[in-house]
């Protein structure tokens, strides 16, 4: 996982390994929080929606591919 941080780690992701592809993300539609997660629903260069999630108890990424 690439993401940006800024004041805290994983403020935007960047770009996520799926499938042992790099994926690039094109855009973050919505992120938010839960205890101890961040996440992200975002879209890639390639027109696919996941969802990401950042759980900092465990400082682990985890993806889900979604559907339109």
């Amino acid at each position: 996982m690439k993401c940006y941080s800024g004041y805290v780690y994983a403020e935007e992701p960047r770009s996520f390994i799926w499938q042992e592809k790099e994926l690039k993300i094109k855009s973050v539609e919505k992120a938010w929080q839960e205890p101890d997660k961040r996440l992200f629903r975002v879209v890639t260069e390639d027109g696919k929606l996941f969802e990401l999630c950042y759980n900092k108890a465990t400082d682990r990424w985890t993806a889900v591919e979604l559907t339109f």
